[in-house]
């Protein structure tokens, strides 16, 4: 019996004041109990987007034997996914839908082989990560599960790191990149390794202010991955959590008394550090660079005008020139619009920015939650990390990240209809018995 029924009073009847009962409240829809095969599925993605190129490891990886590692995880998180959904349920979501119609432009561009038998390769590769997607569509129902997943996912790579950097210091932060934090056992470059501690920081920091866990397990997380972050010496990774974190925490003052003291506390001390220490900001920022050096990003506004004053015919304007690996005539392009224009061309540059126009709107739309905060978090990172990083338009973390916030989104499931109250058995008299 519900406890809002008066003690004694039939069920349906009216109360002990004689009114009649008010109308039942519709129970929120309960969401499903995500499978741990699901979160085995998502750590296999996280380790196909890890990538083959990167720093000198203590010991030598073939470059062969870490892609066949990478693409082996693939194929295993979409037998594992097949397997989990065996009856291919899946939720309509137009983020994959939109990652679906990407692989028609990057087919079109690369079946000519003018970015060789790569090309091709890679837009295998791209439709199986999105045929995984949409195999864990069933289970995007707007819960912190895909989150949780997310977080142990990328803590185990930054422990891997912490490893190699007490294993063998000088191995995992070469002169050859300037004294940064690398991969040590597994290749990883130091953007990599400041995306994974500033995305795992931002939710861990978003999940803590929503009272999602307790400030022993956020400690454990966020102090690891503050330091590896400082040693990569990121800006971009930096810039990213800073102005992810402002944007989540804003969209969470108005309904959370924690975000709002965090809040709070966060101004007062960028106010303090901007008094301070600006001069050790600054000079951490421009990791011994030159002023013009740093106004030019390094570098990179010099490809980026060779790439777009390049001549194109009316197909590699439309359709690009094929999936390839992120580098226009030998150089690293780090910026995903620009990698998107190159090898997508404008249809895959209007595909790209209409997911992330719709997964901001319907984010804005959405209420204040923290699902909510933590997707508008990794949204605002991949849009900021988009103009030095490249990835939105291929098989990358960064689309992990917006998987997950397409998952939080995700209205939840519907209930299943409960059953109907099955009929009082009627009761036969003996005398009818006796007769029959």
């Amino acid at each position: 019996m519900s406890g809002d029924t008066a003690r004694g009073a039939p069920a349906g009847g009216p109360d002990a004041t004689g009114a009649p009962p008010a109308a039942a409240t519709p129970a929120a829809p309960r969401r499903a109990r995500t499978p741990r095969t699901v979160g085995i599925v998502w750590g296999l993605l996280g380790l196909n987007t890890l990538g083959s190129a990167g720093a000198q490891t203590i010991v030598v990886l073939p470059r062969s034997l870490i892609q066949t590692v990478t693409m082996g995880a693939l194929l295993a998180a979409f037998a594992l996914a097949l397997a989990v959904n065996l009856r291919l349920r899946i939720r309509p979501s137009a983020f994959v839908f939109l990652l679906t119609l990407l692989l028609v432009p990057s087919v079109i561009s690369s079946v000519d082989l003018e970015a060789g038998f790569g090309a091709l390769f890679r837009c295998a590769r791209l439709a199986l990560f999105v045929g995984t997607l949409w195999l864990l569509t069933r289970w995007w129902d707007g819960g912190l599960a895909f989150v949780r997943s997310h977080i142990r996912m990328y803590y185990a790579v930054l422990g891997s790191v912490a490893a190699g950097l007490a294993v063998s210091p000088g191995t995992a932060m070469p002169e050859l990149y300037g004294g940064r934090l690398v991969g040590a056992l597994w290749p990883l470059t130091p953007p990599q390794i400041g995306q994974y501690a500033a995305v795992i920081t931002g939710l861990t920091v978003l999940l803590l202010l929503g009272r999602h866990t307790t400030g022993a397990s956020a400690a454990v997380i966020i102090v690891p991955a503050l330091v590896l972050l400082a040693l990569t010496h990121t800006r971009t990774a930096t810039v990213g959590l800073l102005a992810g974190l402002a944007l989540a925490i804003c969209s969470l003052v108005l309904t959370s008394a924690p975000a709002r003291r965090f809040f709070a506390w966060a101004v007062l001390c960028a106010a303090v550090a901007a008094v301070w220490f600006a001069p050790m900001v600054q000079a951490w920022f421009l990791r011994g660079q030159s002023r013009e050096n740093f106004s030019s990003l390094t570098g990179r506004a010099k490809v980026w005008d060779a790439l777009l004053a390049a001549p194109r015919t009316t197909s590699e304007r439309l359709f690009g020139t094929g999936l390839g690996d992120k580098s226009y005539d030998g150089l690293p392009i780090d910026n995903s619009w620009l990698a998107v224009y190159h090898e997508q061309g404008l249809t895959g540059a209007a595909i790209v920015a209409a997911l992330v126009a719709v997964l901001g709107g319907v984010a804005l739309l959405r209420p204040p939650s923290v699902p909510r905060a933590c997707a508008i978090f990794l949204i605002a990172y991949c849009a900021i990390s988009s103009y030095t990083e490249a990835g939105l338009g291929d098989a990358s973390p960064y689309l992990l990240h917006l998987a997950v916030a397409a998952s939080l989104l995700a209205a939840p499931a519907p209930a299943a209809p409960a059953a109907p109250p099955a009929a009082p058995r009627r009761r036969v008299p003996r005398w009818a018995r006796d007769r029959s």
